[in-house]
């Protein structure tokens, strides 16, 4: 067999070192929004995690979250509450919105009525201020949304996080400032039949 030289050697070695296009790393955001892409149509029940006197009329009730639609920008989850509706129907009232921005992920709140119109106090939420991680994202209020909670006489939420966490297990949504904390669990092992649509919807 010939054999090259030692300089022609590395020569040929950098030149196919030249050719390799390494692949672009995924960052923590693309890395959660996909998780959750992935299981797209998919419902699953839960419950109420926290323990506050404010969700006393949640606690004990069945949850469920659909993760309804998704685009490569933007994934829905209504949020269905049983017993919490009109004639103690499920209230479905409530839709997670995650959506990717220019600097990162945004999470809002779309709230409506049971006739489908918006409620006063609707599309709020807030944008991610770091890049958090593959299975948990938090949002801090943005300014929209203090402006809007202000007008409507909700000031003990102008210092909202949101904190939405999935992994192997499950989803979960959090709200918490001081001296509030409310936390709804979803456990993947546990799928339902998709709901109707939230209202409005």
């Amino acid at each position: 067999m010939k054999t090259l030289s030692l300089p022609l050697a590395l020569s040929s070695a950098a030149l196919l070192v030249g050719c390799v296009t390494p692949s672009p790393s995924t960052s923590p955001q693309d890395m959660f929004f996909a998780a959750l892409t992935t299981r797209c149509g998919q419902a699953y029940a839960g419950e109420l995690a926290s323990d506050q006197p404010a969700d006393a009329d949640m606690k004990g009730k069945a949850m469920v979250m659909h993760i309804r639609h998704c685009t490569p920008d933007r994934i829905e989850i209504p949020f269905h509450i049983e017993g919490l509706g009109p004639d103690g129907g499920w209230d479905r009232s409530r839709t997670w919105i995650i959506s990717r921005t220019a600097e990162g992920l945004r999470l809002k709140h779309d709230h409506r009525h049971a006739d489908g119109s918006k409620d006063d106090v609707t599309m709020y939420g807030g944008d991610t201020a770091d890049a958090g991680s593959a299975t948990q994202q938090r949002f801090p209020v943005d300014a929209e949304s203090i402006a809007m909670f202000k007008a409507n006489g909700l000031g003990a939420s102008v210092t909202n996080i949101w904190t939405v966490e999935t992994d192997a297990e499950g989803f979960s949504y959090a709200l918490d400032r001081e001296g509030r904390h409310f936390r709804a669990t979803f456990d993947y092992d546990r799928p339902v039949t998709p709901p109707p649509a939230p209202w409005g919807w």
